[in-house]
């Protein structure tokens, strides 16, 4: 027996549903009982309803005010332009397309954007669908207004949504649980290990689900929201170095000092868990920086000195510890630069600061400038951007179209229901179709059963609008989807009753209106791109791995001091478009019903392995930054080259079988000779004694070590890759 299901964590859907309850029936009785006039009405209506449903900002009151301004005006200029063209069935066809694809395209620049899309298109949908002279638009402009600035009002001050503190309170936990894994660590306590890789792999997923479960993420983020967004991939990055099996600060060499850095990580992250979760106080991050560089320091010092230099495999193994300590202490600093942001507080610049880091402090006119290249990037089919814009705005501008042409009562309500049940494939689309039937019908039956009984009765009907407001604003959010239609059909015929008495048959008028909107929507769906985003996704996945693997040979050439074909702004650059689109392709396919929870994981597994390779070429280019030592070093360095080229010829092999679903290649065979030089010449640097030579032949060596872990990635991608294509994908033989 199916039972009724409701998710509202903090109860923050009734919130929202209590408010639109409270301001929607007011400004409508306005408009309706003080000011008496039906087109007024109407768009005063169905404007709050946008303004209090529809599109619900987040963030600062500032950004949040300034978002709903420029949605009363966009609005304004859609119910203008539509009125003029809303007595020709053709022109308004031909207006309602660029006007969707405009509204639908814009949210790849903002978030803000992104949120009101479905908000900024009502008002058009509204004055194209309903023709009027030119004289209407006085009470209709007036009524938007009305609607708009008591939505607004209403938004910032009565119980205003607060998303992002959500998120801040879940990526204050993920830190918090990953310095307990790390404090585990340093003491060396086996049990509280495997406790804390379990927590901390608990906190950090939930974080991950929760940022993806987020309606909606812009590709071009700045300020706060660029922050959480890298502080989610930083924690992801912080919980691989912990997670494998970790030796621990105390080994022979630089004990004292490996402790004393991973203590200061340690305190930097309860820090920034404090931060997030709105306490005071700041990170130390002078303290991490000393210690961080005190262990290099040591090291530089000390391995000169032993009375007998390691061999080459134990040298690695003795500077293993100081090369996780350091990348953790670098994640960490990371995470507190992050922290700040996130929580509007004023950040410190970040030693060695990814490209990740300049858009959380992105000045106006650089953002308008990568907005730019940004929309010129998606501006293909391999977009998702693209491809949903393109089909919704086929979708609505055919159903203006055809309602026009039928000369459908309330035709708008067509609109409304191919734009409702538009979805990124055709199966999901005909999902939606069941549920939007079968929530109007109930809608129909709860709607009758209220109207039967209260007929004509202005003051009981009044009574009901609050309810059946609410119930259209609750249940869409913490119910279903179906269970959202079933309540704005009651809120229809309820609203539509109090407007012009007609009894329980505009429910029947409205699932005949809604029933050719739904099938304008499947014969779209089955159009354009009919089987949905999953090969899109492969196909972003592969040029995603193969632009992050660019990215290394880049960062690489830079460490070494040799120019290679892509310098490493231009392949960072190219790696960041590639890892936008195949955001916004893993969001929608995780939000498709074909998209199982297992084929979810793994895919999640390839697309965190995509972000590691980005993120292992952002440390070899920090470790640019300090480079140096002559011509020796650069000639140590190129020892590198065969291993870095091999990596990249894997990734990008790795990315065709995904796309062209052939062979998964095996972890590639390791230079063992390249290799074998490498550490002979750092060794020799070592011996040598040579103070300008030291730090140098170190960033060599942990450069190496970021190959290596990128080596044994390898492994891990394929058995995913082999399990996340839509047929079983043959391994080859080792």
């Amino acid at each position: 027996m199916a039972r009724l299901s409701i998710h509202d964590p903090g109860l923050t859907s009734l919130r929202n549903a209590a408010r639109a309850a409270v301001v929607m029936p007011a400004v409508f009785a306005i408009a309706e009982r003080v000011i008496g006039d039906p087109a007024l009405a109407t768009f005063a209506a169905f404007g709050s309803f946008a303004t209090l449903v529809l599109a619900e900002f987040t963030g600062p009151m500032r950004s949040r005010l300034v978002a709903y301004l420029a949605l009363a005006g966009a609005g304004a200029a859609d119910i203008v332009l539509g009125t003029l063209c809303s007595g020709n069935p053709w022109l308004a066809a031909g207006v309602m397309a660029p006007v969707a694809f405009a509204i639908l395209f814009s949210g790849l620049i903002n978030g803000y954007f992104a949120v009101a899309g479905t908000a900024a298109m009502l008002p058009f949908v509204l004055a194209v669908m309903i023709p009027a002279p030119l004289s209407a638009l006085g009470p209709r402009l007036e009524g938007w207004a009305l609607a708009v600035a008591a939505g607004t009002a209403a938004q910032l001050l009565l119980w205003p949504s607060r998303t992002q503190a959500s998120m801040r309170s879940e990526a204050a936990r993920a830190c918090g649980s990953l310095a307990d894994l790390a404090s585990a660590v340093l003491r060396q306590d086996a049990g509280a290990i495997e406790a804390g890789r379990r927590e901390a792999g608990g906190a950090v997923r939930t974080l991950r689900r929760r940022f993806l479960a987020l309606p909606h993420r812009p590709a071009v983020a700045t300020g706060r929201q660029a922050a959480l967004n890298s502080l989610v991939e930083e924690l992801e990055w912080l919980l691989s170095w912990l997670t494998p099996p970790y030796p621990g600060p105390a080994l022979r060499l630089c004990e004292e000092e490996n402790a004393l850095a991973l203590g200061a990580a340690i305190a930097v992250l309860r820090a920034s868990a404090t931060c997030l979760a709105g306490g005071a106080g700041d990170p130390d991050l002078a303290r991490l920086r000393r210690t961080r560089a005190a262990v290099a320091e040591a090291l530089a010092q000390r391995l000169p000195t032993l009375p007998t230099l390691p061999g080459h495999q134990e040298l690695v193994a003795e500077v293993e510890p100081a090369f996780r300590i350091r990348v953790l202490s670098y994640g960490a600093e990371a995470v507190a630069g992050y922290a700040r942001a996130a929580s509007g507080r004023p950040s410190p610049g970040l030693d060695g600061a990814p490209g990740r880091w300049r858009a959380a402090t992105r000045p106006l006119g650089s953002a308008l400038h990568l907005t730019e290249h940004l929309t010129a990037e998606h501006a293909t089919p391999r977009s998702v951007w693209f491809r949903n814009s393109v089909r919704g705005a086929v979708g609505v501008s055919l159903a203006v179209l055809i309602a026009q042409l039928l000369g459908v009562q309330d035709a708008f309500w067509v609109v409304l229901g191919t734009l409702s049940v538009l979805r990124s494939n055709a199966l999901g689309t005909g999902w939606s179709i069941v549920s939007a039937l079968g929530g109007t019908a109930v809608g129909i039956l709860i709607g009758t059963a209220l109207v039967i009984p209260l007929g004509t009765h202005q003051p009981l009907l009044w009574a009901a609008l609050p309810l059946a407001v609410l119930l259209a604003s609750y249940a869409p959010r913490a119910i279903s989807f179906a269970a959202g239609q079933a309540g704005f059909t009651v809120v229809l015929i309820v609203l539509f009753n109090i407007i012009r008495p007609v009894g329980w048959g505009v429910g029947i008028v409205r699932i005949e209106d809604v029933a050719i909107g739904f099938a304008i929507s499947l014969g779209v769906g089955l159009l354009f791109w009919p089987r949905g985003v999953a090969t899109l996704l492969l196909r972003n996945l592969g040029a995603t791995l193969a632009a992050n693997a660019d990215y290394v040979v880049a960062a690489e050439q830079r460490l070494v001091g040799r120019a290679g074909a892509v310098s490493a702004d231009s392949a960072e650059h190219d790696a960041a478009a590639a890892e936008h689109r195949l955001d916004e392709a893993y969001r929608q396919y995780l939000s498709e019903r074909s998209a199982g929870p297992a084929a979810s994981d793994r895919i999640a597994r390839l697309v965190a392995g995509a972000a590691r390779v980005r993120r292992a070429a952002e440390s070899l280019v920090a470790l640019s930054g300090r480079a140096g030592g002559g011509a020796a070093i650069e000639h140590c360095g190129g020892n590198l080259d065969t291993e870095v080229h091999a990596l990249r010829s894997w990734y990008a092999a790795l990315g065709n079988a995904l796309v062209d679903d052939t062979v998964v290649p095996p972890p590639h065979t390791r230079d063992a000779a390249g290799r074998q030089r490498l550490l002979e010449c750092v060794s020799d640097a070592l011996a040598g004694g040579e103070r300008a030579q030291l730090r140098p032949a170190l960033d060599l060596l942990w450069a190496s070590q970021h190959l290596d872990a990128l080596w044994q990635l390898e492994r891990d991608l394929g058995r995913s890759a082999t399990e996340a294509t839509p047929a079983p994908v043959p391994v080859a033989a080792e």
